[in-house]
């Protein structure tokens, strides 16, 4: 599916690269005619930010987002498993169905990566594509709704996802998402409280490595992925990531 590369693309570090392609993934997106109006509508406007901005702002911009702040981190494990041993063993798991369905990602980034997660997801038929996206549906919710609350382009792309895969949200899920701490950008007292490590206490995995096949066992295996572990606090204040600025997943066109 085109317009999950595309979408990939545009979640990317901003780059000279990407500029250039704006109008490829324009095309993709209008192509694919599976993005209802509204949505279509809120991408062009990013990709013409995009196109139309200044490399350094549009980089420092998206560092402020995405890498500075934990609540709107783009790593879809973060949120969920915060630092504890689950979601290294997630990621273990998440990396070896890439593999098993004969995907091999070119970037040293995390598999859970978001706009790797895409760039993985559009090489699946178009619905194992769309119930694939739908797993980690609340979290795109919840950053959905922060990107709002920031009056930020990228929002579209977190709108686009939920109105693709129609998927049924879970309140209660989406609660505790909401309950993260979500300081600004500029608010350095409040960031370095949400980095704050805390004690984990660890509990057993629950990712399940067994029926692995077609998209009903990598929805099973994502599933577990996404739900933290018996015994795990739910990720109110984890240790900090590695910081880094993360590159496409690939190039930023979206040719098939």
């Amino acid at each position: 599916m085109k317009t999950l590369r595309a979408l990939a693309a545009l979640l990317s570090y901003p780059s000279a690269d990407l500029i250039a392609a704006a109008g490829e993934i324009r095309q993709a997106i209008d192509s694919d005619a599976v993005v209802p109006p509204a949505e279509r509508a809120a991408l062009h406007r990013l990709i013409d930010d995009l196109a139309g901005g200044d490399l350094y702002d549009l980089q420092e911009c998206y560092g402020l987002l995405f890498d500075r702040t934990r609540a709107l981190s783009l790593h879809l494990f973060e949120h969920v498993h915060g630092e504890s041993r689950d979601r290294g063993q997630a990621m273990v798991d998440l990396l070896k169905l890439y593999e098993e369905s004969g995907y091999t990602p070119t970037a040293t980034e995390l598999p859970d990566f978001l706009p790797l997660f895409l760039e993985y997801a559009s090489t699946r038929p178009p619905q194992a594509a769309i119930e694939l996206i739908g797993q980690p549906a609340n979290v795109i919710a919840a950053l959905k709704e922060r990107l709002v609350k920031r009056s930020s382009p990228y929002a579209a792309v977190m709108s686009t996802l939920l109105a693709i895969s129609k998927a049924k949200l879970d309140e209660k899920a989406l609660a505790v998402l909401r309950a993260e701490p979500d300081p600004e950008p500029d608010d350095l007292e409040a960031l370095d409280a949400a980095w704050e490590e805390e004690e984990v206490t660890f509990g057993p995995g629950s990712a399940d490595a067994k029926g692995a096949c077609g998209v009903e066992g990598l929805s099973t295996r994502l599933r577990a992925a996404m739900r933290p572990a018996e015994g795990v606090a739910p990720p109110l204040a984890h240790g900090r990531s590695a910081g880094r600025h993360a590159t496409s997943p690939s190039s930023p066109g979206v040719r098939s």
